[in-house]
Protein backbone atom coordinates (compact mmCIF):
# COMPACT_ATOMS: atom_id res chain seq x y z
CA UNK A 1 0.00 0.00 0.00
CA UNK A 2 2.87 2.59 0.94
CA UNK A 3 6.45 2.91 0.29
CA UNK A 4 7.79 5.30 2.83
CA UNK A 5 11.67 5.93 2.13
CA UNK A 6 13.60 5.31 5.15
CA UNK A 7 17.75 6.67 4.99
CA UNK A 8 20.42 5.58 6.50
CA UNK A 9 20.70 5.76 9.96
CA UNK A 10 23.30 8.47 11.50
CA UNK A 11 26.68 6.53 12.11
CA UNK A 12 25.89 6.80 15.89
CA UNK A 13 22.67 5.61 15.26
CA UNK A 14 23.78 2.77 13.42
CA UNK A 15 26.64 2.27 16.27
CA UNK A 16 24.06 1.46 18.45
CA UNK A 17 21.95 -0.87 15.89
CA UNK A 18 24.86 -3.08 15.30
CA UNK A 19 25.62 -2.69 19.98
CA UNK A 20 21.96 -4.32 20.22
CA UNK A 21 22.52 -7.04 17.56
CA UNK A 22 25.67 -8.23 19.37
CA UNK A 23 23.40 -8.50 22.64
CA UNK A 24 20.75 -10.82 24.29
CA UNK A 25 17.57 -10.77 22.57
CA UNK A 26 15.12 -7.61 24.35
CA UNK A 27 11.82 -8.85 25.54
CA UNK A 28 9.36 -7.74 23.28
CA UNK A 29 6.29 -6.80 25.30
CA UNK A 30 2.79 -6.82 23.04
CA UNK A 31 1.14 -3.46 22.96
CA UNK A 32 -1.96 -4.88 20.79
CA UNK A 33 -3.66 -7.54 20.80
CA UNK A 34 -4.94 -9.37 17.46
CA UNK A 35 -8.58 -8.41 18.65
CA UNK A 36 -7.73 -4.96 19.10
CA UNK A 37 -6.28 -5.16 16.02
CA UNK A 38 -9.09 -6.31 14.35
CA UNK A 39 -11.21 -3.65 16.51
CA UNK A 40 -9.25 -1.00 15.01
CA UNK A 41 -9.88 -2.78 11.16
CA UNK A 42 -13.34 -1.63 11.87
CA UNK A 43 -13.04 1.64 13.06
CA UNK A 44 -10.91 2.42 9.94
CA UNK A 45 -13.80 1.42 8.00
CA UNK A 46 -16.58 3.63 9.78
CA UNK A 47 -14.15 6.40 9.46
CA UNK A 48 -16.24 8.95 6.83
CA UNK A 49 -14.97 10.26 3.68
CA UNK A 50 -16.78 12.92 2.03
CA UNK A 51 -17.09 12.96 -1.33
CA UNK A 52 -15.29 15.94 -2.19
CA UNK A 53 -12.82 13.71 -0.29
CA UNK A 54 -12.33 11.08 -2.78
CA UNK A 55 -12.73 13.29 -6.16
CA UNK A 56 -8.97 15.02 -4.60
CA UNK A 57 -7.36 11.51 -3.90
CA UNK A 58 -9.01 10.77 -7.91
CA UNK A 59 -7.57 13.95 -9.36
CA UNK A 60 -3.99 13.46 -8.11
CA UNK A 61 -3.83 10.38 -9.49
CA UNK A 62 -5.53 11.22 -12.98
CA UNK A 63 -2.93 13.96 -13.08
CA UNK A 64 -0.21 11.26 -12.96
CA UNK A 65 -1.53 9.68 -16.12
CA UNK A 66 -2.54 12.81 -18.06
CA UNK A 67 0.32 15.27 -18.05
CA UNK A 68 0.34 16.39 -21.23
CA UNK A 69 -3.09 17.67 -20.42
CA UNK A 70 -2.60 19.66 -17.58
CA UNK A 71 -0.43 22.62 -16.34
CA UNK A 72 2.19 19.63 -16.32
CA UNK A 73 2.98 19.20 -19.89
CA UNK A 74 6.76 20.00 -18.95
CA UNK A 75 6.64 16.85 -17.19
CA UNK A 76 5.09 14.72 -20.57
CA UNK A 77 7.33 12.01 -21.83
CA UNK A 78 8.45 11.03 -18.20
CA UNK A 79 5.98 8.95 -17.16
CA UNK A 80 4.95 5.98 -19.03
CA UNK A 81 1.86 4.92 -16.93
CA UNK A 82 0.54 6.51 -14.40
CA UNK A 83 -1.40 5.89 -10.76
CA UNK A 84 -3.66 2.81 -11.76
CA UNK A 85 -7.35 2.51 -10.01
CA UNK A 86 -5.85 1.01 -6.39
CA UNK A 87 -3.34 4.24 -6.55
CA UNK A 88 -6.44 6.20 -5.28
CA UNK A 89 -8.42 3.60 -3.74
CA UNK A 90 -5.15 2.82 -1.07
CA UNK A 91 -4.75 6.48 -1.03
CA UNK A 92 -7.89 6.86 0.92
CA UNK A 93 -7.60 3.83 3.04
CA UNK A 94 -4.87 5.00 4.46
CA UNK A 95 -6.37 8.82 4.99
CA UNK A 96 -8.87 6.32 6.82
CA UNK A 97 -6.02 5.23 8.91
CA UNK A 98 -4.20 8.59 9.38
CA UNK A 99 -7.62 10.54 10.40
CA UNK A 100 -8.18 7.51 13.26
CA UNK A 101 -4.82 7.74 14.82
CA UNK A 102 -5.33 11.45 14.41
CA UNK A 103 -8.78 11.18 16.68
CA UNK A 104 -11.10 12.25 14.35
CA UNK A 105 -13.77 10.22 12.68
CA UNK A 106 -13.53 12.00 8.93
CA UNK A 107 -10.43 12.48 6.39
CA UNK A 108 -9.42 15.66 5.81
CA UNK A 109 -7.99 16.48 1.80
CA UNK A 110 -4.60 17.48 4.22
CA UNK A 111 -4.49 13.69 5.01
CA UNK A 112 -4.88 12.71 1.40
CA UNK A 113 -2.04 15.33 0.01
CA UNK A 114 0.09 14.21 3.18
CA UNK A 115 -0.04 10.72 1.83
CA UNK A 116 -0.36 10.87 -1.44
CA UNK A 117 3.60 10.52 -2.11
CA UNK A 118 4.06 7.64 0.25
CA UNK A 119 1.12 5.85 -1.61
CA UNK A 120 1.71 6.80 -5.39
CA UNK A 121 5.88 7.10 -5.80
CA UNK A 122 5.92 3.47 -6.80
CA UNK A 123 2.67 3.40 -8.60
CA UNK A 124 4.30 5.76 -11.56
CA UNK A 125 6.10 4.15 -14.31
CA UNK A 126 8.66 6.17 -15.22
CA UNK A 127 10.13 5.90 -19.08
CA UNK A 128 13.77 5.98 -19.92
CA UNK A 129 13.79 10.00 -20.72
CA UNK A 130 13.12 10.31 -16.63
CA UNK A 131 15.93 8.00 -15.41
CA UNK A 132 18.41 9.23 -18.23
CA UNK A 133 17.19 12.94 -16.71
CA UNK A 134 16.95 11.64 -13.45
CA UNK A 135 13.54 12.76 -12.92
CA UNK A 136 12.14 10.45 -10.44
CA UNK A 137 8.67 10.28 -8.99
CA UNK A 138 8.69 12.78 -5.89
CA UNK A 139 9.82 15.63 -8.78
CA UNK A 140 6.92 14.25 -10.48
CA UNK A 141 4.41 13.95 -7.66
CA UNK A 142 5.56 17.11 -6.53
CA UNK A 143 4.62 18.98 -9.20
CA UNK A 144 1.08 17.09 -9.32
CA UNK A 145 0.57 18.25 -5.43
CA UNK A 146 1.35 21.52 -6.19
CA UNK A 147 -1.04 21.94 -9.21
CA UNK A 148 -4.22 19.73 -7.89
CA UNK A 149 -6.33 21.74 -5.97
CA UNK A 150 -6.84 20.73 -2.43
CA UNK A 151 -11.08 20.84 -1.78
CA UNK A 152 -12.20 23.15 0.96
CA UNK A 153 -14.70 21.29 3.13
CA UNK A 154 -17.22 23.21 5.49
CA UNK A 155 -16.83 21.56 8.94
CA UNK A 156 -19.47 21.92 11.74
CA UNK A 157 -18.51 23.44 14.85
CA UNK A 158 -18.85 20.07 16.83
CA UNK A 159 -15.89 18.68 14.31
CA UNK A 160 -13.95 22.32 14.99
CA UNK A 161 -14.04 21.60 19.23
Amino acid sequence: MLKVLVDYPAPADELTVIERALAEPVVVERLLSIEDLAKLQVATRRVYVDPAVSRYALSIALATRQLAETELEELDGYVEYGASPRGPINLVLAARALALLRGRRYVLPHDVRELAKDVLRHRLVLSYEALAEGVDAERILDRVLETVPMPQLELSRQDVA
